[in-house]
């Protein structure tokens, strides 16, 4: 049996310190499965491709510190890119493959990076991006195999530090151009060590990751979990409800990590083609992050799947993971648990610590807590106070055993004649009803009252479920005056790349519509 994880004993180490680590003691063991390419990667596997990566990027001209993007899909030909990177001492820039060309092409200028690892499948995208943008000019490499073969000699001389820049990712923006959180390789492995503490991870855990390696959450949580641990991923190369329990069956998952909007997935699938529990006895635990798991969708999963769900919250400024219920104690439902490996904190508008149970800010400290937003000191400032706190913008209270309670955010609470209502409220009424996949309070203006309640919804297939129907269930639970005064049915709720519901886009969206 594995020993428990022991977070001192990585947390002075680089990616490649890591790497060589485990590749002295298990070069034979698997670290990635690929479901799609019925293909494994063990240590060895992985050392020999990230010195081939480094030693490549260095002939090439591409000093440590230099930003290289990846714009690739799930599976082990990503993860030998993102860590051959990192192992370099070059900085993995993330290119969120749905967020818009747009978006890409602002990524590419304003991380300078030079060269983008791709795909020929997501090459299209980045082609459009540079027409976007006529004077993006980056390097595109499709990666196949070839990639990963043939060391030059010699080798570079510089082995990076901890201290040095790792990953570089896009925030989804919801108010503005997204901005650069700039991550160091202690940082990232920060992230990693507080998963695998709260989650009691070892080197015989095998997780499934079905979230994007250009979202914090599979970046940290997932990839830098099994990192530290010395434990193995399957990769899929994307989310499957049809594929999902058989990919954790097949391959001896012991654990996973999904948002609220897949658990709701799953639960739907389960309720029209069954579940068959067999060859799942693997399986301890799944985990949850990235938005607020609605109770009512918590209890029915746990019902239906006998598998428990551990809440948790992290930002992509603090390498992922910050709060999580813990895997033995109490776990109360509708909180993301207590804070593992950091600091955290509900202050008032001066950030100062405020009273168990009065809703303040939630600021964050710690060894996971980001440098910076690059080429951006003012929005830093901001965020970061002199005493190393990072605000979140995450409106929470804290109740006398530690564990946060997150009410809504400062800038989606909705004032109605006076009175505050969270957003969050509405929606956990509206996500009871056994119809309900996605469900997004958000603010109206209105002359009577200033603001109303409006939100929008996204139903299960073959529902026949009206807005009409809604507010009448909704009505129950939150009476008249919560109660939204409009509906509006979507085919999918707009999200950010890490799988929230951007309310302020959803309430544009719900404009055009009505």
């Amino acid at each position: 049996m594995s020993a428990p994880f022991n977070p001192q004993k990585v947390a002075h180490l680089s990616i490649a310190d890591l790497i060589d680590r485990h590749a002295a003691e298990r070069p034979g063991d698997v670290f990635i499965i690929d479901p799609q390419e019925q293909r494994t990667l063990t240590w060895g596997d992985l050392k020999d491709s990230c010195q081939t990566l480094r030693d490549r990027l260095s002939a090439d001209g591409h000093r440590p510190g230099d930003r290289v993007a990846y714009a690739m899909h799930n599976g082990a030909d990503a993860a030998r890119v993102i860590l051959g990177i990192l192992y370099g001492g070059q900085v993995a820039t993330a290119v969120n493959l749905v967020s818009g060309k747009a978006t890409i092409a602002h990524v590419l200028g304003h991380s300078g990076a030079g060269l983008v690892f791709c795909q020929p499948h997501t090459r299209p995208l980045l082609e459009e991006a540079r027409a976007e943008k006529p004077d993006l000019s980056p390097n595109m490499i499709d990666v196949d195999e070839t990639l990963f073969h043939g060391h030059l000699d010699p080798p570079p001389d510089h082995i990076a530090a901890p201290s040095e820049d790792g990953l570089l990712m896009y925030t989804s923006g919801t108010t503005g151009v997204p901005k650069g959180v700039v991550l160091t390789q202690a940082n990232l492995i920060a992230g990693g060590c507080n998963t695998a503490v709260a989650h009691r991870l070892t080197a015989r855990d095998r997780g499934l990751c079905v979230l994007p390696l250009y979202h914090i959450n599979a970046f940290c949580v997932s990839l830098m979990g099994a990192l530290v641990t010395g434990g193995a991923l399957i990769l899929p190369h994307r989310f499957s409800v049809s594929q999902f329990w058989d990919q954790l069956r097949n391959h001896g998952g012991t654990w996973f990590s999904v948002v609220p909007t897949q658990i709701s997935y799953l639960l739907h699938e389960a309720q029209t083609a069954g579940h068959d529990t067999r060859g799942l006895e693997a399986l301890r635990f799944g985990r949850s992050a990235s938005a607020p798991l609605s109770p009512d969708v918590q209890q029915a999963f746990e019902s239906r799947f006998n598998v428990p769900i551990i809440e948790t919250m992290g930002l992509t400024e603090t390498a992922a993971q910050i709060l999580s219920n813990p895997m033995e104690g109490p776990r109360k439902i509708g909180s993301p648990g207590i804070a593992w490996g950091n600091e955290v904190m509900i202050g008032d508008e001066h950030q100062q610590e405020c009273a168990r149970g009065t809703e303040g800010e939630v600021l964050v400290r710690g060894p996971n807590v980001m440098r910076g937003y690059r080429n951006n000191a003012k929005a830093t400032e901001v965020a970061l106070t002199k005493q190393g706190w990072l605000r979140t913008g995450d409106l929470g209270r804290m109740d006398e055993d530690g564990y946060v309670f997150i009410t809504g955010r400062l800038k989606e609470l909705i004032i109605k004649g006076g009175e505050n209502i969270a957003p969050r409220e509405v929606d956990e009424a509206l996500l009871a009803h056994p119809d309900v996949i996605e469900a997004a309070a958000f603010a109206r203006s209105c002359a009577r009252y200033g603001q109303t309640v409006e939100a929008g919804v996204k139903l299960r297939s073959g529902s026949k479920v009206s807005s009409n129907d809604l507010r009448s269930f909704c009505r129950t639970a939150l009476g008249d005056f919560k109660c939204p005064d409009t509906i509006h049915l979507l085919p999918d709720l707009p999200k950010g790349p890490s799988g929230k519901i951007q309310r302020l886009k959803l309430a544009e969206l719900a404009l055009e519509n009505s």
